[in-house]
């Protein structure tokens, strides 16, 4: 495949949840902010705050989402390419608080993270990973519902402002319903399957995990970013993370295409090869 066919394929991907959502443009009093010294932020017609944009998390948290040493690469011969860097985590209190035996699982998981981490197979990367992988996301909003691409493997998701939906099967990014909080967008997400981690550090989660995110502007250009986990069967109570995504403003910035079922396809299935 061609650069300039991934970049369409990433186009195609936007313009499909544009359809869904069906964005309309705000108005240039909206935008000027609806109170005066409120902060200047992008506003839809309706006054509510407008996340439609490119954006990305700038940070290591997809190596690890508490705070880290730098430590070598799984291939002593790359030197230090593909090295893990040292990172701040984005834990409140940089404590998961796991169950004796989850804490346990989690260990097993990072000793054979090179093997067993999703990301290695190119699996759907869950809720909240997908926001914090070291690839953009688009946002794409309308007043009924709001989409949200990631470059990562072309995963999406649609938030369901309106009519909320029950999840009728567990699934790799969940089931996610919207309401708002003032300017915040308060996002419910539930229906998980167990088969996706928060890093690769392997920290983990059951089917029974419940995210909810929390979507604020600090200004046009950054938004504010909390998840609040919640999952009985792994941690012993709730815990949140938060970062910053920031927008991608160099010119012509989009979505392009990161399909990486191709990168894995030797190392998935060549065991089954003809000799």
């Amino acid at each position: 495949m061609t650069d300039r066919s991934r970049a369409l394929a990433g186009v195609v991907v936007v313009a499909m949840l544009a359809a869904l959502v069906w964005t309309a443009a705000p108005s240039s009093e909206a935008q000027s902010g609806a109170q005066t010294g409120a902060p200047r932020i992008p506003r839809m017609p309706d006054g509510k705050p407008n996340f439609t944009g490119l954006w990305q998390y700038i940070g290591t948290a997809n190596w690890d989402i508490q705070d880290h040493a730098a430590a070598p690469g799984p291939f002593h011969q790359l030197g230090a390419i593909g090295a893990i860097p040292a990172g701040q985590g984005i834990v409140e209190g940089n404590e998961i608080p796991y169950t004796p035996a989850a804490l346990a699982k989690k260990k097993e998981n990072n000793a054979k993270r090179w093997e067993l981490d999703p990301e290695v197979k190119c699996f759907m990367p869950g809720v909240p990973r997908a926001t914090y992988m070291p690839f953009p996301l688009q946002i794409v909003q309308g007043n009924r519902t709001i989409g949200i691409a990631y470059e990562y493997a072309t995963a999406n998701r649609v938030i369901n402002l309106v009519t909320h939906q029950k999840s009728q099967v567990d699934s790799w990014m969940g089931t996610s319903n919207g309401s708002w909080q003032g300017d915040t967008l308060v996002v419910d997400v539930t229906g998980f399957n167990d088969l996706t981690w928060f890093d690769r550090a392997g920290n983990h989660h059951s089917e029974a995990l419940h995210v909810v995110e929390r979507y604020t502007f600090r200004n046009a250009d950054v938004i504010d970013y909390e998840a609040t986990i919640e999952d009985p069967k792994v941690f012993t109570r709730p815990w949140t993370i938060r970062l910053p995504l920031y927008r991608r403003l160099e010119p012509n910035a989009q979505l392009l295409e990161f399909k990486c079922v191709e990168f894995t396809e030797e190392l998935i299935y060549g065991h089954l090869k003809r000799k």
